[in-house]
């Protein structure tokens, strides 16, 4: 996660340059990485050429760093069934599923998902009176690192949910369909939240039953 967020960091710094020589750099990350060798030779950015490749190769090598530590990960995790299964969960990555099986040690440590969440501090504090119930923000006290995670995780796969809505609704899957509705009512980081709550309890889930993920934010199947 620290390589991740150097590389943003730098990232984020090479676009700010390139922006006030008065390049339009790609928003996506993976667009801008793949057009970078170009735009840091445009003849507007000569004068910064040095240091703008100084920051661009710091930008490779954390590409690099960050894909070895990955593939290091599958290697240690190639016969690990439930980091297998919680890869497959949608919006979960390999590096937060490695990381929740650590943290929490087994499932049975967590009587109900929502234990699971409330230990990564993920449920939010309850302020109710009388009739009226009232949720404010999520507590944040838990392990701060796998909480991270999963919101990381969450904003990417709402992200990729919005853009198959709009190209291909059809395709989007129950737990997708959820998430860009709640984030149409609620508001995108929100939602995010929201559904980084989901994906705890889906894998508390999926690990304490030994089951599969299918697609669905309330249902299994059998392995």
């Amino acid at each position: 996660m620290k390589l991740g967020k150097s590389r943003t960091q730098r990232i984020n710094l090479l676009r700010g340059m390139l922006r006030e020589a008065g390049i339009e750099a790609p928003t996506s990350t993976v667009a801008f990485i793949r057009a970078a060798n170009e735009l840091v030779e445009q003849p507007e950015v000569a004068p910064l050429g040095r240091l703008l490749h100084i920051v661009l190769a710091e930008i490779n090598l954390y590409e690099q760093c960050m894909a070895e530590c990955e593939q290091q990960l599958k290697r240690w995790h190639a016969d690990d069934d439930i980091v297998r299964k919680l890869d497959e969960v949608s919006g979960i990555g390999l590096l937060t599923a490695s990381a929740l099986t650590a943290a929490a040690g087994k499932p049975e440590h967590f009587a109900s998902g929502r234990h699971l969440s409330a230990w990564l501090g993920m449920t939010p504090h309850e302020f109710s009176s009388g009739d009226r119930r009232k949720l404010g923000h999520i507590s944040r006290q838990g392990n701060a690192y796998v909480r991270e995670l999963f919101i990381h995780d969450s904003h990417a796969a709402l992200l990729a949910a919005q853009r198959c809505q709009a190209r291909t609704a059809e395709n989007l899957a129950q737990l997708q369909q959820w998430a860009v509705e709640t984030a149409a009512r609620i508001g995108h980081n929100k939602a995010a939240v929201a559904l980084a709550n989901r994906l705890v309890r889906i894998c508390w889930a999926l690990w304490c039953h030994e089951r599969r993920f299918n697609g669905n934010w309330h249902s299994v199947k059998p392995a």
